[in-house]
């Protein structure tokens, strides 16, 4: 009787299966109406293929059951040949689903999220899967209009060998919510992708992954995050942003990312495995540490040289019976069996002051392997570090232990390994374990997606000869390439229009000095959109503009600008912009953000405005108009305003810019325009790197200096002042006096 009723079952359970294959069906749609007809039926087992080409301002709904055997899945016809433009995204809900091949680029979503494992909030995907989808450059082009690009909500769901590159406005490109029970405990798993690069957003809001927000950091989320490839992840000092517990993060590589891998909030989470190659570009980081039960092992650190926040490793103090949205205190961390090359700083009880007092206790730091060429374990200590103990670490010959005990010093050499990483020579066992596989770029993200370089290069097109001629150089660039070369023969030049540029653009002399353009309108160059200029070895005469005040050489749109751009002259001689007063040189329109501006080797004389405006942002928000500027080897004379005006103000702390670095010019008569509103030669407010050196100053207004939030890393030194008042630093929020270094200066 038994065995006949097992038969029946198995029957039966055979027969379900067959059905289920059997009545399943493949859907080839063409227009969203006949996507919108087909989806309201979908059955386990179904297949619906969306056909090539590209569906413009396409909102997909996916939302059906399937069963583990039998997934309901939705397609490209061809994988990388369904274009998703315009105003569209995508919500999945229901149970057992599967997504593939689509491409979201030329457009950004209307709603918060590109991808969401939600329809809503009562209807949420489970057991579904999102793979070999990519999302390029999809981003709105309000910069601060905050959305994400993928949100996981729900349980048990996948997301995995997707490509997600060039975010471009505020907001975390994927996150992990865990509002409710439903999306709690939901062990995700977020695997093999592509996070490409980000450039720098120039405030707060620029994560790259974050699991969990502060509100329910408190609760488990069990999400893995391994083996994905952050490549050049430049958004803010947080690249994953941990803010939930018992998380694994598990070989991944971070390549050349500005900021750290930072266990925000949360308890238990395990950290192993992971290698960061910073490669020496800074602010490159590691890890930050902070809450209890970490654990973090077997993770490797190459050439980082990040400080503060953003260091190679980090161990924060926390905030006495913290609220929830501040720092707890580290408690109980395990730190073992890491490797340390090369990198610059390891900071322990980070951020300590008067709210963040409580430093680390009942932890572990112990069989790290630290490497370091320039005989420095870069170690800092910045509170009580005793609830640390440290035990059979490894230190390099040449170095001197910042720490007494649990550090040894032994001679090794390093060598590198076939996996890409290095180590001891001698065999010595601690650190990183030789069995550590870096996943590689080509290993991740849709097999099918090129993985292009964020920006066109300078220089990287053509060169394109041009002869004078009445708007010659205008329709020269007009009908240029981004990354080309206009090389411009011996002449004058008029320009009797404003260039508005959106490309990479190269405006060279053939000679040196033997090219004069004359602007003839208040704008020489408008940089807009994908625009990038560079100006090399011309002569640039204002005496043709209009007689009118306020006439801008260079400058930004005035609209807001979604995409970073880079500015550089060089070798050129820019003069007699004073046909009216207040004519700058360069000013960055509001909500512009440049990557960096480079001026150099430059004669800039005669000038009734500023040269470089970058003071935009006064909503006090932690927005800023550059991140790198630099003003070296030029000479000034007769400049009524400033040489620059660069302002950043708010209380926010997620940021490394603005970075501002002047050497070796020679100043006459700068900043004493009765219209310079600061007098002063350079005005800096809320700048977080200052370099000023080896500059000569005559008869010019003095350099004005305003700390704000964080730690700035300010150094005035070697300079000569004649008749021109001293530098003055000012410190607005932290007590005490100013920070910055003032080294053998001159002031006569």
């Amino acid at each position: 009787m038994q065995r006949s009723f097992s038969l029946i079952v198995f029957t039966y359970v055979a027969f379900f299966l067959f059905s289920q294959n059997t009545f399943a069906r493949e859907y080839l749609v063409k227009t969203p109406d006949e996507y919108k007809q087909v989806s309201s039926s979908l059955k386990a087992g179904d297949d619906v293929v969306l056909a090539n080409g590209t569906w413009t301002n396409f909102e997909i709904l996916f939302k059906a059951k399937g069963t583990k055997e039998a997934p309901v899945t939705l397609r490209a016809e061809t994988a990388g040949q369904v274009i998703l433009s315009g105003l569209s995204n995508l919500r999945l809900a229901g149970e057992y689903l599967v997504v593939s091949g689509l491409v979201f680029k030329d457009g950004y979503t209307p709603t918060g999220a590109v991808i969401s494992f939600q329809q809503n909030d009562d209807n949420l995907a489970n057991y579904s899967r999102v793979t070999q989808v990519v999302i390029d450059n999809f981003s709105n082009p309000e910069k601060f209009e905050q959305d994400k690009w993928v949100v996981m909500y729900g349980k048990h769901n996948r997301f995995d060998h997707n490509n997600l590159v060039g975010k471009r406005n505020a907001g975390v490109t994927m996150a992990v919510r865990l509002q409710n029970e439903k999306s709690q405990q939901n062990y995700h798993r977020i695997d093999h992708n592509y996070f490409g690069p980000r450039p720098v957003l120039g405030s707060n809001g620029g994560e790259t992954l974050r699991i969990g927000t502060s509100h329910y950091s408190l609760t488990d989320s069990f999400t893995t995050i391994e083996n994905n490839y952050f490549d050049r992840c430049n958004g803010e000092v947080e690249i994953i942003s941990n803010k939930s517990g018992k998380n694994r993060i598990l070989n991944n590589v971070f390549f050349e990312s500005r900021g750290t891998l930072t266990l925000r909030h949360g308890n238990g989470n395990l950290v192993e495995g992971n290698v960061f190659f910073g490669n020496g570009v800074d602010h490159t980081g590691g890890i930050r540490v902070i809450n209890r039960d970490q654990i973090i092992r077997n993770n490797y650190m190459e050439g980082l040289t990040g400080y503060r926040f953003g260091s190679g490793f980090t161990i924060m103090n926390g905030v006495p019976n913290s609220k929830i949205n501040r720092y707890h205190q580290v408690d109980n961390a395990l730190i073992e069996n890491n490797t340390l090359v090369n990198v610059e700083h390891i900071h322990f009880a980070a951020g300590s002051d008067a709210e963040r007092s409580a430093p680390p206790i009942n932890s572990q730091f112990k069989n790290n392997l630290i490497f370091n060429n320039k005989n420095t374990d870069g170690i800092s200590i910045f509170d009580d570090i005793s609830g640390v103990s440290f035990a059979g670490n490894t230190l390099s010959s040449g170095i001197k232990p910042s720490i007494d005990n649990g550090f040894d010093v032994s001679s090794f050499g390093m060598q590198r390994a076939e996996n890409g990483l290095l180590y001891p020579k001698n065999g010595i066992a601690k650190g990183a374990s030789a069995s550590l596989k870096p996943i590689r770029k080509e290993q991740v993200g849709a097999s099918y997606y090129p993985k292009a370089e964020p920006d066109v290069a300078f220089d990287s097109g053509k060169n394109i000869s041009v002869q004078p001629g009445e708007n010659a150089l205008f329709e020269a660039v007009n009908n240029a390439t981004s990354g080309d070369v206009l090389v411009l023969d011996n002449g004058e030049y008029n320009i009797g229009k404003v260039i508005k540029l959106n490309k990479t653009i190269t405006i060279q002399a053939k000679n040196r000095k033997h090219v004069t353009l004359y602007p003839k309108r208040s704008t020489f160059v408008d940089i807009g959109d994908l625009g990038s200029l560079k100006l090399v070895n011309l002569i640039i005469n204002g005496k043709k503009t209009p007689d009118s005040a306020g006439n801008t050489l260079l400058r930004t749109s005035r609209l807001p600008m979604q995409r970073n751009y880079r500015l550089e002259i060089q070798g050129s001689v820019i003069e007699n912009l004073d046909v009216n007063h207040s004519f700058h040189l360069f000013d960055a329109g509001h909500r512009s953000f440049a990557d960096y501006i480079n001026i150099s080797n430059t004669t800039i004389k005669n000038v009734t405005g500023d040269i470089m405006r970058l003071n935009k942002e006064t909503d006090d928000l932690g927005i800023y108009n550059a991140e790198y500027i630099y003003f070296n080897e030029n000479l000034l004379e007769n400049v009524e305003g400033a040489i620059a005006k660069v302002y950043r103000g708010g209380t926010d702390e997620s940021t490394f810019g603005p970075h501002f670095i002047m050497q070796g010019n020679v100043l006459k008569n700068v900043g004493q325009g009765s219209r310079n509103k600061s007098a002063a030669s350079v005005r800096l407010h809320g700048a977080q790197v200052t370099h000023v050196s080896k500059n000569k100053f005559f008869d010019s207004a003095g350099i004005d200096i305003e700390h704000t939030v964080g730690e700035p890393v300010t150094t005035v030194a070697d300079n000569e002042f004649a008749n021109t008042i001293a530098p003055k630093v000012v410190e607005l929020r932290a007590k005490g006096p100013h920070t910055a270094k003032m080294l053998n200066n001159i002031v006569k």
